[in-house]
């Protein structure tokens, strides 16, 4: 190894996923922004969040077995490029819904190569400078976690008070990209190309994912995971941008930043609730999702700003009960071989949920007489069933056991989706 990689390792690695999270996380807070400057629908604006899961989701599930194959370095190197082709897009295309779209589904597969190749990157770069066991996924988990909070509020505050509000933002992700990819080139690689891989496709079958229990009790709360953060910080301030006339979008920002937070405290208390053998945790996730669903309901009818930062806050909680309870349940169903690939359907199906704000736009505006608090009430009467499904299932097909370690993976993985 050159003097020169040597000097470089997991913080390198760490800036680039810092800087894909905030690639994908900058343009929620904009949302306001954009229904304002241009003549966009709210459906067309809502389903621009939603596009960058047409990047996440390839990116995730072939993204992990190609960097098995060829190296982490050569699949992680286009990560931050990508994201900072994204922001580039977004920057110039503030009234085009091509570009802006384009520019989404660039960010997507940034982040999506993040959370399949850099978290590995990570561990395994911790791991030979002899950190200690759990190090390098909790330096995974704070990349991504500080890059979805920080852009997030870094692009609210400067899009309400600061020149080129719908250029600036995206700016500060380009630079801090470029530097990444620059970085990246220097640390060294962990996982040496294979002279005789064998065929892609047999690496990309994963067999736990038609096992009954993930069928049964893990799919019917995946999509709730982002479809309560989505509704926290897009739906809620969306509606609450005639009550903060001063600032809506650093509002916006504000319950971004909120519900991330809510949500990344609250996976300490849901690894301790979720037991094997137990169906508590899914109850537990369901109940704060129901609870979440309700106050968002008052939120929107009353449109009080304390009430709405109070669901933003709840719904946050929603998403983090709901994605650590689920991720403990893939350890536990996963087989050996199949771990990443089956983390990465969990992750596809949660991104699903982004599809929320742009159906619940769409029905509002085909249906005027169906309310904002009619569709949270029923979203929290759809919670209620989802959680009834997953009692079944898990009365038909109980519950596997967890085996010596897994709680302590269920935490790393957890680390690479604190986002959303």
């Amino acid at each position: 190894m050159s003097a020169d990689r040597a000097r470089f390792g997991w913080p390198a690695v760490a800036l680039a996923v810092f800087a894909t999270a905030w690639g994908g996380n900058e343009f929620t807070p904009l949302l306001v922004m954009y229904r304002q400057i241009t003549d966009m629908s709210p459906v067309v604006v809502d389903a621009l969040l939603f596009a960058y899961v047409l990047g996440i989701v390839p990116a995730l599930l072939i993204g992990g077995p190609l960097s098995d194959r060829l190296g982490r370095r050569p699949l992680m190197l286009p990560a931050p490029l990508f994201a900072a082709v994204g922001s580039g897009l977004l920057a110039a295309g503030s009234e085009s819904v091509a570009l802006l779209t384009a520019g989404r589904v660039c960010s997507g597969i940034a982040l999506g190569l993040s959370m399949a190749v850099g978290g590995s990157w990570i561990k395994e770069l911790s791991d030979r400078d002899g950190a200690q066991t759990g190090a390098g996924a909790g330096r995974a988990a704070m990349s991504l976690t500080a890059g979805f909070g920080v852009g997030a509020g870094v692009a609210g505050v400067l899009a309400q008070w600061g020149p080129w509000p719908h250029v600036l933002p995206y700016l500060i992700n380009i630079a801090i990209a470029v530097v990444a990819a620059n970085l990246i080139v220097l640390v060294p690689e962990t996982r040496p190309r294979q002279d005789s891989p064998g065929r892609l496709r047999d690496d990309l079958r994963i067999p736990s994912a038609g096992h009954r229990r993930f069928l049964f009790v893990v799919l019917p709360l995946a999509p709730w995971v982002f479809g309560a953060a989505a509704s926290g910080y897009a739906i809620v301030p969306a509606l609450m941008s005639a009550r903060t006339a001063g600032a809506p979008i650093a509002f916006a920002g504000l319950c971004c930043v909120l519900g991330l937070s809510a949500g990344f405290g609250i996976q300490s208390l849901g690894r301790r609730i979720n037991r094997p053998g137990s169906l508590r945790g899914v109850v537990v996730a369901f109940v704060v999702l129901v609870a979440g669903m309700v106050l968002a309901a008052v939120a929107a009818h009353v449109l009080t700003v304390w009430v709405a930062l109070l669901a933003s806050t709840l719904l946050g909680c929603g998403y983090g009960m709901a994605m650590i309870v689920g991720l403990m349940e893939v350890q536990r169903i996963a087989g050996p071989d199949d771990l990443a690939g089956l983390t990465a359907v969990f992750y596809g199906v949660t991104y699903l949920g982004f599809g929320v704000p742009a159906v619940l736009a769409w029905i509002s505006e085909s249906w005027p007489a169906i309310t904002y608090p009619v569709m949270f009430g029923f979203g929290a009467v759809a919670a209620m069933m989802s959680l009834i499904v997953a009692l079944l299932g898990h009365r038909r097909h109980g519950a596997p056991v967890d085996e010596p370690g897994t709680a302590a993976m269920a935490g790393s993985a957890a680390g690479a989706a604190r986002t959303r």
